[in-house]
């Protein structure tokens, strides 16, 4: 499919993050739960799965806060697969096993590099080594890292001994001698993963669904991106941030949100031709057939905070180069299949920025009601070059949001929709189906009829997140029949 035209066609598709897959282990998985998931998708006419991030996360466990821009989670591999590969059948406990009764991903992979290396076929090996040397210009720097932070009990890098935080060369090749069977088993699963990601996205194509991704404008301090690239960042001569992102009170804060991640260097970024940049995009283009940028009014400018200050409240926009940015990777790839997240505060200069680059917007049906008639968000405003969604992965479901408002406001969602005998939260799903929009967007919650129990995120939260799943037991036939209805009705 030519990547130009993926967004100019009217679609349907689905939010759903991996881990919010069903499966035993209370995480979901690249296992045959992904495949099943597709097959759900295809035949009920769904054209589109959007995933939030895949990288490594931090404790927490936030797809938008990760150890790298490049590396996959390796608690998303499906390790079925290692064992049925024969890869474990004759390797003993590794040091961290207790008497053979662990199970965590770290040991079996560990145990499964040690059987690839000595059972995998000589054609095996030489696609991790064609992996590893694809892959060099982030791998190498994001294995040393992993293994030394595993080593320094999971410290950030500014923590390290001075010869590694500052990056030594005698320092990093001892490291890399001492630590070279942590590092290859760290390219091993990175290996792995990719190898499972691009086998489902080439089955989710090969029945007429595409793979929706999301890249973070930000990056996190404790990363491999800012050890390894300290110049791309606003950093002291310490290697510590003077400033962090994060956005003002609006509609989800009354004090905003204080992301913590470092602003990035532009002047830095623009002398290299955002030669970082690019490398990230053509990692994320390889894994995605759509992709949206995070919070892309800081391409525009971004919200700097003091960073001795302990809320948003008191920071400033900066400005920043998005124009020479996205030109330098339109010259790279071609025209991109780029959404924007155009949410927040959007000022002129950002929706100009958009537009001038022709990348749709994102609508928030959640948003469209209790304002005036010229809201953005209300569908009769919606142009076709949008996705509109009922809600995100930071919005409550749309049956939680729906039930916590007044009795007045529901009545004025309805004397707009026109169909007070429709129910919540179809009739919202069905309103973003029949816009203009070319895409249109649910969470896997909507289709569900859940309710605020089942969100994903609460953002400006820490606690909680990130760890909803769905079972199959929740998708009944008339759950199914009526999605698929609406999708043929409004021609998706």
């Amino acid at each position: 499919m030519e990547s130009a035209h993926l967004l100019s066609k009217r679609r349907a598709g689905i939010l759903l993050h991996i881990t919010s897959l069903p499966n035993s282990t209370g995480k979901g998985d690249l296992g045959p739960e992904a495949y099943n998931f597709v097959n759900f998708l295809a035949d009920t006419g769904i054209k589109v799965w959007q995933t939030l991030p895949l990288g490594v996360p931090h404790a927490d466990n936030s797809p938008y806060q990760c150890l790298s821009a490049h590396a996959g989670n390796p608690e998303l591999i499906n390790l079925l697969e290692l064992y049925e590969k024969g890869w474990l059948k004759e390797v003993k406990n590794c040091p961290a096993c207790d008497a053979g009764q662990c199970f965590k991903t770290k040991c079996i992979i560990f145990k499964a590099y040690l059987g690839f290396d000595k059972l995998a076929t000589e054609e095996d090996k030489q696609e991790f080594i064609d992996f590893c040397d694809d892959k060099v210009s982030w791998l190498n720097d994001f294995s040393l890292y992993l293994a030394l932070r595993e080593q320094f009990s999971g410290s950030c890098w500014n923590q390290w001994p001075e010869s590694l935080k500052q990056r030594e060369p005698a320092a990093l090749e001892e490291a890399r001698r001492k630590l070279e069977i942590p590092i290859k088993t760290i390219q091993f699963e990175q290996f792995i993963f990719y190898k499972q990601w691009i086998a489902l996205k080439d089955y989710a194509n090969e029945h007429g669904v595409l793979l929706f991704g999301d890249i973070p404008i930000f990056v996190s301090y404790d990363s491999v991106d800012v050890w390894a690239n300290r110049d791309v960042f606003k950093l002291d001569e310490q290697g510590e941030m003077p400033v962090v992102a994060g956005v003002p009170p609006d509609y989800f804060s009354e004090t905003g949100q204080r992301w913590g991640n470092p602003h990035y260097d532009w002047n830095y970024l623009k002398e290299s031709d955002f030669s970082w940049w690019i490398e990230r995009m053509k990692s994320q283009l390889e894994m995605f057939d759509i992709l949206r940028i995070d919070h892309f009014r800081g391409f525009e400018a971004a919200w700097e905070i003091p960073a001795d200050e302990e809320t948003a409240i008191n920071g400033k926009w900066v400005k920043a180069p998005g124009d020479l940015l996205l030109t330098a990777l339109k010259k790279a790839f071609g025209e991109m299949p780029l959404v924007a997240e155009d949410l927040g505060i959007i000022t002129e200069e950002v929706d100009v920025l958009r537009r001038d680059f022709k990348l749709p917007g994102m609508k928030i049906l959640q948003f469209a009601f209790g304002d005036t008639a010229e809201n953005p968000y209300l569908p009769h405003n919606y142009e076709k070059n949008t996705v509109a969604y009922t809600g995100t992965h930071d919005n409550d479901t749309t049956l939680g949001w729906f039930n916590s408002l007044s009795e007045n406001e529901q009545h004025h969602i309805y004397q707009y929709l026109g169909l007070s005998n429709a129910s919540m939260p179809y009739l919202l799903i069905g309103t973003a189906f029949s816009s203009v929009a070319n895409l249109a967007i649910v969470p896997m919650q909507d289709v569900l009829e859940l309710g605020s129990e089942d969100r994903m995120n609460i953002p400006g939260t820490v606690e909680g997140n990130w760890s909803w799943q769905f079972s199959w037991q929740q998708l009944t036939e008339d759950k199914v029949r009526k999605l698929s209805g609406i999708i043929k009705m409004f021609a998706r």
